[in-house]
């Protein structure tokens, strides 16, 4: 028996093995959201030294898979078996090996939410061409939500791919057809385009980055544009109501910017999933269905 064959037919063992992908990917993810915005730092100093025409300070090289990742208390370098997802950590019980230094929670939390959201992808999809599209958004999702949290910064190098995945996919009609992909990545792109000018123009200040543009054009670009009013509604009732509750609880000064990207990326995910569930239920509720 096949592993393909085995993959469509049981679909306990399709989403057990998404789910266990999903925890690799979650590792390989932590190291994406730790260190592209170091690499991307690093470009820009080194495009300022060429401009000003200084010389560029040595640094040790850095990519997504150079240097082998390390305790930033001790440097012991984690080995294969110190990097299981999950399972290392609760073997480590969560310090480093060396120095016995905390790791943070965050890392087996992201492999955790990866392997989860990747199992519900699989068993919303199953076994075929969409589910393979589903777990790339997904996964690149999760990778800008924590990006945008410690940044606030929504990397190119993630959402211009994904807008062309979007619409490479769509050439299938693999979630929408192609004119709605590329009037959904056109649309999203504008929408909040034209909502940053008019916020800029009464108000004198940035609501949001370029980035959230490309976003919701990425999304757009995947769903169609039936898909964002949904996803706009969604993200800033969420966030409207996170704002407000993180100003009560004085955990976020008002005047200090709050990121939108996650909130983007949440109901992207939802409308992604559940998007025909939802409008479905919100148009029998309001007696419109």
């Amino acid at each position: 028996m096949s592993l393909i064959y085995l993959l469509e037919s049981s679909s306990i063992f399709f989403i057990s093995s998404v789910f266990i992908l999903g925890l690799l990917v979650g590792s390989f993810l932590n190291v994406v959201i730790h260190r592209l915005p170091l690499i991307m730092q690093r470009e820009w100093e080194q495009q300022c030294h060429d401009l000003i025409g200084s010389a560029v300070p040595e640094t040790d090289e850095l990519t997504l898979s150079k240097p082998r990742s390390r305790c930033p208390h001790c440097g012991h370098a984690i080995t294969a078996l110190e990097n299981i997802p999950v399972i290392s950590y609760l073997v480590l019980k969560g310090r480093c090996k060396d120095c016995k230094a905390p790791i943070s929670k965050r890392y087996p939390l992201i492999e955790l939410l990866t392997a989860i959201i990747s199992a519900l992808v699989a068993w919303h999809f199953g076994f075929g061409p969409a589910v393979c599209g589903a777990l790339l958004l997904s996964w690149a999702l999760v990778a800008l939500t924590f990006i945008d949290v410690d940044h606030q910064l929504l990397p190119d190098s993630i959402t211009l791919p994904l807008l062309w995945l979007g619409l490479i996919f769509n050439l299938f009609d693999t979630f929408t057809d192609i004119n709605s992909a590329v009037i959904g990545a056109i649309a999203g792109y504008l929408a909040l385009w034209m909502v940053y000018h008019a916020f800029r123009l009464v108000t004198g200040k940035e609501g949001m980055g370029y980035g959230d543009f490309k976003l919701l054009a990425a999304l757009g670009a995947w769903m169609g544009w039936q898909a964002l009013p949904m996803i706009i509604l969604l993200s800033s009732l969420v966030g409207a109501l996170v704002g407000i509750s993180l100003i009560l609880l004085k955990q976020q000064h008002r005047d200090n910017p709050i990121p939108f990207g996650p909130y983007l990326a949440a109901a992207g995910w939802l409308a992604l999933v559940w998007g025909d569930s939802m409008t479905s239920g919100y148009l029998n509720w309001s007696g419109l269905g």
